[in-house]
């Protein structure tokens, strides 16, 4: 009954939301003993229509409509607080999370930290009218900052970079409320992993270049057609594919090793994605906010693939900007710069030793170092 309590309110809109709020809840677990740690999903508190509105929805438009999805990114990002849509769509969003309180009083925790903007927002809205919440923290997901992360009354928020930190405190957030931490990822990232034990693990070559694809079912490179293209490329390296829960583009990514005995290597879902990272010297990604991150954390260049309009395309000039990654807007520039990068070691080289102090390992430790050592 003595223990420190943490609530950790995530959204299951992408999964970026809530990898990040676990990384929180097993850091706690590991290196706090005196707390306890809850990670709760508003979306499982609200009723089903709402849900597949707020998550299904999302995911359609980013997917099938990503031209609409950057609209309402980029408007809501100017769009007034009081305007009229805003108005209307924070009542919708109360109305249809009323359980959220109940909750958050059930657990009563001595601190929440909010990995989605959602929750800040209605928690904000609770700390206007003075009913009785505890401190409350934003952790921004990605190297962005839209308008909706903003809130009134929160204790503090955690920044992926200075930049980020410098946006923060350019909308009004108080400097000193404002910590640089990182995104937090799991606390198996903060450990050194020996590459050729990691290869042996999973079969492959350690001393062979090594082509991660880490992208599922999702963009440019999640066709069998893409993957012969790039395993017919000069060159002696290896790629391991990752179909995630995708059952039927593992079972064609086995069809095709068997024909490439030696050289592909797939790879269903995985829970420690940090062994095959460590044995990889390029990955093709997605540039979520989570996935950079561990990228950054491992030193492992990415080739970046096909952003959601928005945040991942600010993740992706961030890492751009950094030397950390280049992007391929489709399948003949996906193979024309993995070519390049592959046959051009030292350039590889340079792109690791530009990641040099960019990944935060142990950000999931310093935001909870920072609030637990708050004095407010």
């Amino acid at each position: 009954m003595n223990r420190l309590r943490i609530l950790l309110l995530s959204v299951s809109a992408g999964a970026g939301h809530g990898r990040a709020a676990e990384a929180l809840r097993a850091q706690a677990e590991l290196s706090f003993p005196g707390v306890e740690a809850k990670h709760l999903d508003v979306m499982t508190l609200v009723p089903r229509s709402f849900r597949a509105l707020y998550t299904n929805y999302y995911i359609e438009i980013v997917e099938r409509h990503p031209s609409v999805w950057a609209y309402l990114y980029h408007a809501t990002d100017k769009m007034p607080r009081d305007a009229l849509f805003a108005q209307v769509r924070r009542a919708i969003e109360r109305l249809n999370t009323r359980k959220l309180r109940e909750a958050v009083q059930d657990f009563a925790p001595h601190h929440i930290i909010c990995t989605h903007f959602l929750p800040a927002e209605l928690l904000a809205h609770e700390i206007k009218r003075a009913r009785g919440v505890p401190s409350v923290w934003v952790q921004v997901t990605d190297f962005d900052l839209h308008r909706l992360w903003v809130q009134a009354g929160m204790r503090g928020y955690f920044a992926a970079s200075d930049e980020i930190a410098f946006r923060m405190t350019a909308r009004g957030i108080p400097k000193g409320s404002v910590h640089v931490t990182g995104i937090p990822i799991m606390p198996v990232f903060s450990q050194t992993l020996d590459r050729s034990v990691c290869a042996g693990e999973l079969g492959i070559a350690p001393d062979r270049t090594t082509l991660l694809l880490m992208t599922g079912g999702a963009g440019i490179a999640g066709s069998e057609n893409s993957i012969e293209r790039l395993l017919a490329l000069p060159g002696d390296f290896q790629i391991v594919a990752l179909a995630g829960r995708n059952e039927q583009l593992l079972t064609n990514y086995r069809a095709l090793a068997a024909a490439r005995a030696g050289r592909l290597f797939p790879l269903g879902f995985t829970s420690t994605v940090e062994r095959v990272m460590a044995c990889a010297d390029l990955a093709v990604t997605k540039p979520g906010g989570l996935t950079v991150s561990e990228c950054l954390a491992v030193g492992l260049p990415m080739v970046l693939i096909a952003p959601i309009p928005g945040q991942e395309e600010r993740n992706a000039d961030y890492l751009m900007e950094q030397g950390a990654a280049v992007k391929a807007h489709d399948g003949v520039a996906l193979e024309y710069k993995i070519g390049r990068l592959i046959g051009n070691p030292e350039r590889l080289a340079r792109m690791r030793d530009s990641m040099r102090g960019l990944g935060h390992p142990d950000a999931a430790h310093a935001v909870l170092s920072h609030i637990l050592n708050d004095r407010q």
